[in-house]
C-alpha cells in the first residue's frame, strides 16, 4: 500500500512539474498530521518518505511505563514484553513502533489524501504566479479558446492567460483557434489564483516585437531611446545607434522596408514611424513633428512647454489625423506643444483659384456680389483681407470672416 501511494505520488510530480523533494515535504507534514488525528496532538512521530524507493515509513514513539495513563503516550512493559522486542528495554525506555497505514482507516486517508490535493493546488498557483512574474514584459505566443464581451482568454502551455479589452488593439479581430501573442504585463494574486495578464497594446510589446525583428538591437547596437503609441493608430520610436557607422532608422526600416512592415501587419497595420533620437530637444521636437517645415521653435524647459511656428499649409501636417501626430510628439518629447500658425503670403500661392470656381462653396450671390465689385479670383479676395470686403455694401463683418476663411481653407486643401 505504501508503494502503491508513492507511485501516485511520483505522478504527481511528473504531471504536475513539482520538486519531489518539496512534495515529499508535504506527504511528511500531511501523515504527521493524520497521526495527531488519531493519537493526539502531543504525539511523537517521525515520517520518513523515500519517493526513489517508492516507500513511506510512519515511526510512532511512547514512553514504557508500569501503568499506562494516557495510551497516545505510554505503552506498559508488560505489552512491550508481549511484543518479544529483540533489544531489552526496561521502564522509562522510549519504545519505537512502525504504523501500518491500514491502520489509519478510510476516513483519515481520504482525508490525507483532499489535504494533499490542497497543498498541491496551492503549490500550482504559486509555480504559475512566480513562473509569469519572472517572464514580465516578455512576449508569449498562445491560442485563443475563448472570447468573451470584454477580454480574450489564450492558453499558453496548459495555463490561462487574460487579454482585457484595454490591452486589445482597437478594431483587431480575435477568433477562437487563432495563434496569438502578446506580452505578459502583470501577474496578479487572488483568492481563485493567479491571474495572468497579457497586452498588445502596451509599449512593451512594441518594444520586445522591434528586439525581435532587429538584431541590432536584441544585441544592443542600436537602442530604442523612447516609444509614443496610439494602439491601432500609429506610433513613433525614436531610436541611436552606439555605432557610428551604423544607421539606426536605416537598421530598422530595414531593406524596402521589410523589417518594420512585419512589426506593422504584427500590430495590425498600425503606422510607425523610426526617428533619429536627439539630446538637444530642438532638434528632437523637430524630427518628432516630420514631416512638417517649422518654421521657429521656443523652449521653456523649466516648465515643459514648447511653442511652434508654422506656415498655415503645415499647421495640418503638425496635428495629424484627429492630433494624432502631435499627441505622439509630445509623449516622445516630453514638452507640451503649442502651435502658432502664420498666414503665408497669398502672392505666394502659384495656382490662383477663379471665384466662379467657388460657386458651391461661397453661393452663387456672395459670388456675384464680389465679381461686381471687381474681385475676380481667391488670391485677389485675401489679399484685400476683412477690412476691404466690409466696405462692399450689404457686407456684414461675420460674412467677410466666412469669407475669408472658407477661401483659406482652399488652398490648404490644396497644399
Amino acid at each position: 500500500m505504501n508503494s502503491a501511494i508513492v507511485d501516485s505520488f511520483a505522478q504527481m510530480v511528473r504531471e504536475k512539474s513539482l520538486d519531489k523533494d518539496v512534495l515529499a515535504g508535504i506527504i511528511e507534514e500531511i501523515f504527521g498530521l493524520m497521526v495527531k488525528k488519531k493519537y493526539g496532538p502531543d504525539a511523537k512521530y517521525d515520517v520518513v518518505v523515500n519517493m526513489d524507493k517508492g516507500d513511506i515509513e510512519i515511526f510512532f514513539e511512547r514512553s514504557i511505563v508500569d501503568e499506562v495513563e494516557d495510551p497516545n503516550l505510554e505503552i506498559s512493559i508488560d505489552e512491550v514484553n508481549e511484543r518479544g522486542n529483540e533489544e531489552e528495554l526496561e521502564v522509562g525506555d522510549d519504545f519505537v513502533e512502525l504504523l501500518e497505514l491500514s491502520s489509519f482507516g478510510r476516513r483519515l486517508i481520504n482525508l490525507a489524501r483532499q489535504s494533499l490535493n490542497q497543498k498541491i493546488r496551492e503549490i500550482e498557483k504559486d509555480i504559475i504566479y512566480n513562473e509569469y512574474s519572472e517572464m514580465l514584459g516578455e512576449i508569449v505566443v498562445g491560442d485563443i479558446y475563448q472570447v468573451r464581451r470584454n477580454d480574450v482568454l489564450v492558453n499558453h502551455n496548459k495555463n490561462e492567460l487574460l487579454l482585457p479589452r484595454i490591452e486589445q488593439i482597437p478594431r483587431e479581430k480575435y477568433r477562437k483557434g487563432d495563434t496569438i501573442r502578446a506580452a505578459i504585463k502583470e501577474v496578479k494574486k487572488t483568492p481563485n489564483g493567479p491571474v495572468v495578464v497579457v497586452s498588445r497594446a502596451d509599449n512593451v510589446f512594441l518594444r520586445r516585437l522591434f528586439e525581435i525583428e532587429i538584431p541590432e538591437i536584441y544585441d544592443g547596437v542600436i537602442e530604442i531611446r523612447g516609444i509614443a503609441r496610439e494602439p491601432g493608430e500609429r506610433a513613433k520610436v525614436s531610436v541611436e545607434s552606439q555605432d557610428t557607422r551604423i544607421d539606426a532608422v536605416g537598421a530598422c526600416v530595414g531593406m524596402k522596408g521589410v523589417r518594420i512592415h512585419a512589426i506593422v501587419r504584427e500590430l495590425n497595420n498600425e503606422n510607425i514611424d523610426v526617428i533619429h533620437f536627439s539630446d538637444d530637444p530642438i532638434v528632437y521636437i523637430q524630427r518628432a513633428l516630420a514631416p512638417a517645415k517649422l518654421k521657429q521653435i521656443e523652449l521653456d524647459e523649466d516648465n515643459g512647454k514648447c511653442t511652434v511656428w508654422a506656415d498655415s499649409d503645415q499647421v495640418s501636417l503638425i496635428v495629424g489625423r484627429n492630433g494624432v501626430n502631435i499627441r505622439l510628439a509630445m509623449k516622445l518629447t516630453g514638452y507640451d506643444i503649442e502651435v502658432i500658425r502664420e498666414e503665408k503670403p497669398f502672392e505666394e500661392y502659384e495656382d490662383d483659384i477663379e471665384l466662379m470656381d467657388l460657386r458651391e462653396e461661397l453661393g452663387i450671390e456672395i459670388v456675384e456680389l464680389l465679381i461686381n465689385n471687381r474681385f475676380d479670383t481667391a488670391v485677389e479676395v485675401l489679399t484685400a483681407g476683412v477690412d476691404e470686403l466690409k466696405k462692399i455694401e450689404g457686407m456684414a463683418a461675420e460674412k467677410a470672416e466666412e469669407i475669408i476663411e472658407v477661401l483659406k481653407n482652399q488652398f490648404e486643401e490644396e497644399d
